[in-house]
């Protein structure tokens, strides 16, 4: 039977100062000041409708994506975390991060966030090296980016990720080290550090860099610096996030781990369980029965908004905001909840994917057994575990679990 997972709340901010060629969000570049209050208007609009999906939970952790986030004024992140709080009940010292760019920083205003409420924030740095980052179309140089990782520590943020990429334009082995020990030197509580891959509708996709290193090299790359990382002290937690003790990302361990999460703002992506014991409300200007059908049994719902922020503004807090509800069929949901479990190296309690899904554990026998036959995943008691070459082979292991049928509910 399903069972409530944790909840989180993921909150869309979509404009940014200047569109990287390589980012596939939902982001925009900013024509002139946002309207912030307006947006901070549609965000609790936005909220008001999706909160009968979720009565009586309660909030773990809290994420402003983007877009860049960092361009909201404090205010505007104050008073939204006000009325989401006024709304639905939020964990004793709940994470709150705020995605940060360092071209964005300014004196005072990360003292602000925190008075607001964040307790962690997350820089998109890519690189410490000035080439790299120009190549990458950043905003910021090095100097500005260490210079605003300490602007926020002495604002008292002791709670910091930095964003790293590998495999740029023109980098060598050495320098993909260079920016690491140069992280190091920062002390931050966790790095996120993953290959740059061209994805489909970007500038990159379009028109591709030159000097990108092949397959091979980017595989030298994350071994050498898989290495660094680890004689600082970050453990590798999951297959792109490292981490200090204790300071693992909460909000991010919540999705690997098939949680639930409401998707507030722009094109922002929510999942939500709904138990066939819970049956969910429906106000007024609430779900449409023919959208979310109570058959009695249980069901897991993705909903995402419409992406564009004029289209959002105009239609936040109504059903025409919304672009899909989609229920994940039985048979999908173990592959579902394999995309997520098998990026972490602590892997899936067998219990904890049938509470997840709803599901019998006989639904994977099949594919777990040739899995574990290939030396990929590995039973530790009632655990699943990754092994090396499962990590490294993420993508062939998920694989195995697209054709499961999904009759063991």
């Amino acid at each position: 039977m399903l069972s409530l997972p944790p909840l989180a709340l993921y909150v869309h901010l979509p404009w940014c100062v200047r569109k990287c060629p390589y980012c596939d969000f939902n982001s925009h570049e900013a024509r002139g000041a946002p309207p912030f209050d307006a947006y901070v208007d549609a965000l609790i609009a936005d909220l008001d409708h999706d909160l009968p999906l979720v009565w009586g939970r309660t909030v773990q952790t809290v994420f402003f994506g983007g877009g860049t986030p960092s361009l909201f004024p404090a205010a505007a992140i104050d008073r939204f975390l006000q009325a989401a709080s006024a709304r639905l009940r939020f964990a004793p010292g709940a994470e709150i991060t705020l995605e940060t760019n360092p071209g964005t920083a300014e004196h005072g205003r990360f003292e602000d966030y925190r008075k607001a409420g964040v307790n962690r924030l997350s820089f998109g740095i890519q690189s410490f090296d000035d080439g790299c980052l120009q190549r990458l179309g950043r905003i910021h140089d090095s100097a500005q980016a260490e210079a605003a990782v300490k602007l926020a520590q002495d604002a008292g943020f002791d709670n910091l990720n930095l964003d790293l990429m590998y495999a740029l334009p023109e980098q060598t082995l050495a320098m993909a080290g260079r920016d690491l020990e140069r992280a190091f030197a920062l002390q931050p509580a966790h790095i996120s550090h993953y290959q740059l891959t061209l994805e489909p509708n970007t500038v990159f996709a379009a028109r591709p860099p030159g000097g990108i290193p092949d397959d091979d090299a980017a595989w030298d790359m994350q071994e050498h610096c898989q290495s660094l990382l680890a004689d600082a002290g970050y453990a590798q937690y999951e297959i792109s996030a490292y981490a200090r003790p204790g300071r693992q990302c909460a909000h991010n361990l919540n999705y690997w781990r098939f949680g639930d999460y409401l998707g507030i703002g722009a094109g922002a992506h929510g999942k939500i369980s709904l138990p066939a014991s819970d049956a969910v409300r429906n106000p007024e200007e609430g779900i449409p029965d023919e959208r979310i059908p109570d058959e009695g049994r249980d069901r897991v719902l993705r909903r995402w908004k419409h992406k564009h922020p004029a289209t959002y503004l105009v239609h936040a807090g109504s059903p025409a905001a919304i672009g899909a509800d989609t229920l994940i069929a039985p048979e999908q949901r173990p592959f579902e909840f394999m995309l997520n479990a098998l990026r972490l190296r602590e892997g899936f309690a067998l219990d904890h994917f049938e509470a997840r899904t709803g599901l019998s554990q006989a639904v994977i026998a099949e594919p777990l057994g040739r899995a574990i036959a290939r030396g990929w995943l590995h039973r530790d008691g009632a655990r699943i575990v990754p092994t090396e070459s499962g990590l490294r082979f993420a993508n062939d292991v998920i694989s195995l679990f697209l054709s499961t049928d999904g009759t063991g509910e």
